[in-house]
């Protein structure tokens, strides 16, 4: 199969397995406009699993190269597709696909849904095997891309429940202590609380040195799994 037949295939498979209702449902689900055939996530990674059956033979740049015009679509489910076909690969992963991946977080992720579907498996899969990726993570913290700012974040929230990489968890929390956009904010009390797993204590006193500062929304995701008596200390103000 040529790479547009394959593309050409799964698109037909998806149109097919489109529903109006699921696709108004979705679109509730986020304030910025998305593009969705209306496939239950579920569906997609059926889809996805079946289909990469067709692929596997190809090289990994190839495999690659499908995942980026998927993403190039706009279609939500197209990119669910891309990540979990990039994931598939992760055995095979090396530090300098991580170019790869960010350029697709930063050109063609639209969404939080998106953006956190490839941020956790692919590319936290990708800096766990790499720890000094973690690095890059620190400058998209920095970026002008709402996206990247959280992918920053949620890309370590894997890692971050296993009680990795703790250190710079909390200094890239620190560079986005203070973002106005709530996603980014979520993002990073998100990660905060995956950190709060296995370092409950240090996240604590983290949240504490700094909960002046930090938004609601993020110090209220980043105590959400603590003992009452912490999340009541933590939500008084200073």
């Amino acid at each position: 199969m040529t790479k547009d037949e394959i593309i050409t295939g799964l698109r037909n498979e998806l149109r097919a397995a489109s529903d109006e209702k699921t696709r108004h449902s979705g679109e509730r689900f986020f304030k910025e406009e998305v593009r969705l055939y209306g496939v239950k996530t579920a569906l997609v990674q059926k889809m996805a699993k079946a289909h990469f059956k067709n692929i596997n033979h190809l090289g990994k740049a190839e495999i690659f190269a499908l995942c980026e015009a998927l993403w190039k679509s706009g279609y939500m489910e197209e990119s669910f597709v891309a990540c979990n076909w990039s994931y598939f690969l992760h055995k095979n992963y090396e530090p300098a696909d991580l170019w790869v991946f960010e350029n697709w977080l930063n050109c063609y992720v639209s969404n939080w849904a998106s953006c956190d579907t490839l941020c956790n498996h692919t590319i936290g899969e990708c800096v766990e095997m790499y720890p000094e990726l973690v690095a890059k993570l620190k400058t998209w913290a920095r970026s002008e891309n709402r996206w990247m700012r959280r992918g920053a974040a949620v890309s370590l929230i894997i890692p971050a429940r296993k009680g990795k990489f703790l250190n710079d968890i909390l200094e890239i929390a620190d560079t986005l202590l203070t973002d106005t956009d709530d996603l980014v904010q979520k993002g990073y009390g998100w990660m905060l609380k995956a950190a709060s797993e296995a370092h409950q204590q240090e996240i604590f006193d983290y949240v504490i040195s700094r909960k002046n500062e930090m938004p609601r929304t993020a110090l209220r995701y980043a105590i959400e799994k603590m003992p009452p008596e912490m999340r009541k200390e933590a939500m008084k103000r200073g």
